[in-house]
């Protein structure tokens, strides 16, 4: 099998999580795993270790990887598709067909992330819960003995500044009238339905309370502060705070991740938080990140003040019991992670083929309803739905060095505030981009001599034959208007 994208770039790191779980090993040898949630990027790692471990030592271990679409996965490394000891099984967690055969060990990661409980908290709180029992009665008739749950740190609820770390028997919890609890308070219920079935089918539960990571694969465009800070040094003119950076974060480097999750699985017992416990204002991260990767480039603090507010664990249950810490430093790690995202960026840019002209960077502005976004009735902002093609076209784009800046008209005519809603969409739809800028005039068509379409836009980044279009990628059209 050719060397993985991810072996090669991260070599050392794989290295090191062999070393670290080198007692480990041996309990997967001839063991056969069933995964969810493992095609992004907890899973990418997961995968990573196996994959080498199985390479180097020969252990024979296969897995079952459950995925809504693996093929997204599977397209950024095409080699695991031929993998003997992998099987990708394409499924929604609440309702999956159950694989043939029997299992030694699961790991259930597959949930929809915090976020996701302010568009539709309902969805979230089935998927996670409905999600989570299908998982575990699958595991109980198919013989699993060691099942890892993957929780979050949402299960304490909020902390209070000033107050230590979080340690796993206090009895902290988010408030249940809290509309926006419910990514906390799901992931408290499903740890429950993890013990009653735990203790029905005679397997050993554990629970990875995971806090904040920072490393290669995580997303980059998204509700992860650090994840835009490192893409906004590498890409962008500064670095944007948008509110007053006091809250206290700390962030564990995903190399040091995978072996504290193979440790909880294959050796643990209960649950456990899994991150650092060294405290770092979102200000001085983001004065960290520009010190590490772009010096010469300024902090910008949008917000006025806010509630201090603390996500920091305790993490002493997992170095007396399991004899893990905190492995890499923060440099090092914010250091690695720009290393492989800018290595990356350049592959997939050559992989996808980018057609702009290599010897000047292109300024591009783009429209976002109707572009970026579906045109919605009544001008519903909140109703949009992504257009993904476009989507992928901006940021193969924008990862090739390009500048990409969105321009909306909305609430130009109405006077309505979109901003929020805008900026929640780009980040859940992933949308690559460096600035985004309201006040664009309504209108009923924009005349531009350097007007291209979203088809000539497509073709620009090497998506071919994506849209119906012009053989000509730099034809003048007349757009039609920008709803406000």
């Amino acid at each position: 099998m050719e060397e993985s994208p991810f072996a090669t770039l991260l070599k050392p790191d794989l290295d090191a999580i062999l070393e670290r779980c080198a007692p480990l090993w041996e309990k997967l040898r001839h063991g056969r795993l069933f995964l969810t949630g493992c095609s992004g990027f907890f899973g990418a790692w997961l995968l990573a270790s196996l994959v080498r471990a199985n390479r180097d030592l020969g252990l024979q271990c296969k897995a079952v990887i459950l995925s809504r679409n693996p093929t997204h996965f599977l397209n950024d490394f095409p080699e695991l598709a031929n993998d003997p000891h992998l099987e990708f099984l394409t499924g929604d967690v609440r309702h999956f067909t159950y694989p043939k055969g029997s299992f030694t060990h699961a790991i259930h990661a597959a949930t929809d992330t915090s976020q996701t409980a302010d568009k539709n908290p309902l969805l979230l709180l089935d998927t996670l819960l409905e999600g989570t029992k299908r998982v575990l009665q699958f595991c109980g008739t198919a013989g699993v003995k060691d099942f890892l749950f993957i929780s979050s740190g949402a299960v304490y609820g909020s902390q209070a500044g000033g107050a230590g770390g979080l340690v796993e028997n206090c009895l902290y919890a988010p408030p249940p009238e809290d509309g926006r609890a419910s990514y906390g308070i799901g992931k408290r219920m499903a740890e429950h339905y993890c013990t009653l079935y735990g203790q029905r089918y005679n397997m050993a539960v554990k629970v990875a309370r995971c806090f904040a990571f920072v490393g290669p694969f995580m997303p980059m465009q998204g509700h992860f502060a650090i994840g835009n800070f490192i893409s906004d040094a590498l890409f962008a003119d500064k670095i944007t705070i948008a509110g007053d950076g006091s809250p206290v974060r700390t962030y564990l480097y995903a190399g040091d991740l995978v072996v504290w999750l193979w440790h909880i699985l294959l050796q643990g017992q209960g649950a456990y938080n899994v991150g650092s416990d060294e405290a770092i204002t979102i200000r001085q991260l983001a004065e960290l990140t520009v010190r590490q990767i772009a010096p010469d480039k300024e902090v910008c603090i949008l917000g006025k003040g806010s509630a201090r507010n603390v996500y920091l664990p305790d993490i002493q249950k997992a170095r007396s019991e399991l004899g893990l810490d905190v492995f890499s430093d923060l440099s090092t790690a914010i250091g690695k992670t720009a290393q492989w995202y800018s290595q990356w960026a350049k592959r997939e840019a050559v992989e996808t083929k980018v057609v702009a002209p290599k010897e000047k960077l292109l300024t591009l502005v783009v429209d976002i309803d109707g572009v970026v976004a579906t045109l919605t009735p009544g001008n519903d902002y909140a109703l949009a739905e992504p257009q993904p093609v476009t989507i992928e076209a901006i940021n193969r784009l924008y990862r090739a060095g390009h500048r990409v800046i969105l321009f909306t008209a909305r609430g130009s005519a109405t006077g309505l505030d979109w901003q929020e809603v805008t900026r929640q969409q780009m980040q859940r739809w992933g949308v690559c981009y460096h600035e985004l800028r309201f006040g664009k005039p309504a209108a009923d068509y924009y005349v531009d001599d350097r007007l291209i379409s979203p088809a000539a836009l497509a073709e620009l980044a090497g998506l071919g034959s994506s849209f119906s279009h012009s053989a000509d990628p730099l034809v003048v059209s007349v757009k039609e208007k920008d709803s406000p």
